[in-house]
């Protein structure tokens, strides 16, 4: 829920915008998976042109809006939650760069703790694939929409886990939500969070970057990455990793350096990453572009 007082945009969560949030957070942690594709054929008859739409129809089902009987849910269905689903090609993820060339070792590392792995996303299972859509509608009230996508065959994704368990993972959004970061970075920059390091690949790859210097906290993590991934970045000479908490670093020596952009990626979704975002707008300085990941997600909940 938004915190009152604090948001630049007041108010939003109400009337419709609270009903598809809520809606939508129940399917996509009960119901992600839920369609299957003989229900999209039998909407669609194999008219791809119909997929999306199909696929609306199945969710609101799903989500116990009554389109045929029931006029507002209707109404609702129509203005609101028939556009918000979007169907994406798989090959415009596997023809990314960090995708084609970053191989990971297949099965349990040394010491057995950790492994690294593929995970699935499957056909037609749901996903939030960027920040929120907000407009004005006709009105001038703001209409606040989540952006799900799917894709219609099964899409492999890389993960490591400890201990069975997963610890990082390069899921789908991951590269669409980096994408802004990545087209503004240039000179000498700094980013918080590691991860697989799929920001870092991709910033080295830039002509216009000339460094990409690397805070994380996880010694593990930057083990893992400089033993099995960084030797195959074609820029690695580019690359500094520094082990650190993100707000110390932040407060006592990132003033001392002369970044051009600095890069925020330490959390995981709203529910833990507006506390983190607020202690760094505190730290900005003059100087660097500051760049936080889902940033406008972000703002909706403060």
């Amino acid at each position: 829920m938004p915190r009152p007082g604090l948001s630049p945009y007041p108010g939003w969560y109400s009337g419709d915008n609270a009903r598809l949030f809520r809606l939508m957070s129940v399917f996509l942690n009960l119901a992600a998976d839920y369609i299957e594709p003989d229900m999209i054929d039998g909407i669609t008859g194999g008219d791809g042109s119909m997929t999306e739409f199909a696929y609306a129809q199945i969710a609101a089902a799903a989500c116990g809006l009554d389109v045929a009987g029931d006029s507002g849910d209707r109404r609702f269905f129509r203005e609101r939650f028939a556009g918000m689903f979007k169907r994406l090609d798989t090959s415009a993820f596997t023809s990314d760069p960090y995708y084609r060339n970053i191989r990971l070792p297949e099965g349990t590392l040394s010491g057995g703790r950790f492994s690294f792995g593929m995970k699935t996303c499957r056909a037609y299972e749901a996903f939030v694939r960027d920040d929120p859509e907000i407009v004005r509608g006709r009105g001038g009230e703001l209409l606040v929409t989540p952006r799900i996508g799917f894709f219609t065959e099964d899409y492999p994704y890389p993960a490591v886990f400890e201990n069975g368990r997963e610890w990082m993972t390069l899921m789908p959004n991951e590269t669409v939500t980096s994408a802004f970061a990545l087209k503004r970075a240039h000179g000498r920059v700094l980013t918080y969070g590691l991860g697989l390091g799929y920001f870092a690949y991709m910033a080295s790859e830039k002509p216009s970057v000339a460094s990409v210097t690397v805070v994380e906290r996880s010694p593990e993590g930057i083990a893992l990455f400089r033993e099995h991934i960084l030797p195959q970045f074609g820029n690695r000479d580019k690359i500094e990793l520094i082990e650190s908490d993100a707000f110390d670093y932040a407060e006592h020596r990132a003033p001392g350096e002369r970044f051009d952009t600095v890069f925020c990626d330490i959390w995981h979704d709203p529910s833990d990453g507006v506390e983190l975002y607020l202690r760094f707008k505190e730290l900005e300085t003059r100087g660097p572009e500051y760049i936080y990941w889902l940033e406008d997600t972000l703002k909706l909940y403060l």
